[in-house]
């Protein structure tokens, strides 16, 4: 195997120290450390962002990976607010973000005027409105296809119609001006 030498700073001496303590062994963490670094920036170059969303219930999980964002949209109703993300993947997925919301908390009162549907009903969730009322906590889920035609099922139709004609354009386009 062969070696290689890698000159720290004084200032960044503490931070490998670290590391080796973390890691056990530094070369392991460096190599995996570069490896993340060169696929995200490789990511990057090509038009790829670095996502990370919440999922679960509540507060949830955060899971995280590089995409492109194709499409957003949400639809309310009495019963609640879902709101979508869908994203290209780095390696060709569709990936979908479902953000569904209850309506209220239970036992929470709406304040006056305001109706069981439309903007009124999910606008709690932007702090813009009476404290005595506010969204429920909901669940996010991540669904992770093949196709765009995976998708038709699991949004509304006014959303796949911009999915299905940006699934095919390019991350980035250079312009030649």
């Amino acid at each position: 195997m062969p070696n290689k030498t890698i000159y720290v700073s004084d200032d960044d001496l503490a931070l490998y120290k670290r590391a080796q303590e973390i890691a056990g062994n530094l070369s392991s963490a460096i190599s995996t450390a570069l490896r993340r670094y060169v696929e995200m920036e490789e990511g990057r170059l090509e038009g790829y962002d670095e996502i990370t969303v919440r999922v679960g219930r509540g507060a949830g999980r955060k899971q995280r990976f590089s995409g492109v964002l194709l499409a957003e949209g949400g639809r309310s109703s009495k019963d609640g607010y879902e709101a979508f993300k869908v994203y290209r993947s780095r390696t060709g997925k569709f990936v979908l973000h479902a953000d569904r919301r209850d309506q209220y908390k239970q036992g929470a009162t709406k304040p006056a005027g305001t109706d069981d549907g439309g903007w009124r009903s999910w606008i709690g969730t932007l702090g813009l409105t009476d404290s005595s009322w506010s969204m429920a906590q909901g669940e996010a889920t991540l669904y992770v296809v093949e196709t765009v035609a995976e998708l038709r099922e699991l949004i509304p139709d006014d959303l796949y119609a911009l999915v299905e004609e940006a699934a095919n354009q390019p991350a980035v386009e250079d312009l030649d001006i």
